[in-house]
């Protein structure tokens, strides 16, 4: 699910950073996103805590907070986690210590593991900045104005 909101946080704020004057709306952004404009209402009051936004009521209510170039996906990313749930769980394991073996020192192993991935995960998202995806959707428009 997190994955998800992620995504449609980061259409929200490409459409955001690339739209003229502001001329969008929620109703807009979620024709764009194709879901239902409370959804997108929800998400953008959640990068709106995170600083990313800032919401005015009526038509186009919404801006960057800040320049695309100082947001970065992992801000974003931030922005739509849970606090304190990891993005791979891990299951409790066994319920009694008596079962022996390998198995109590499972979910451990796993936590530690999944805990790195995510780090690398969130390390990755922390390079890549609005305003470099922002360049990527101009290339094609640019391209094809050239010929």
């Amino acid at each position: 699910m997190v994955a998800t909101r992620f995504a449609v946080a980061v259409h929200i704020l490409l459409l955001l950073a690339t739209a003229p004057g502001g001329q969008l709306t929620s109703g807009r952004l979620a024709e764009s996103v194709g879901t239902n404009p409370v959804v997108i209402r929800r998400l953008a009051g959640q990068l709106a805590r995170a600083g990313l936004i800032r919401i005015r009521r009526g038509p186009g209510g919404a801006e960057l907070a800040k320049p695309p170039g100082e947001i970065t996906l992992g801000d974003i990313w931030q922005a739509m986690r849970r606090k304190g749930l990891p993005l791979l769980p891990v299951h409790r394991g066994p319920a009694r210590a008596e079962t022996g073996g390998p198995a109590p020192a499972i979910p451990g192993i796993l936590r530690r593991a999944f805990d790195s991935a995510e780090a690398a995960m969130e390390s990755d998202l922390s390079a890549v900045t609005l305003e470099e995806l922002c360049q990527q959707l101009r290339a094609p428009a640019e391209a094809a104005h050239a010929t």
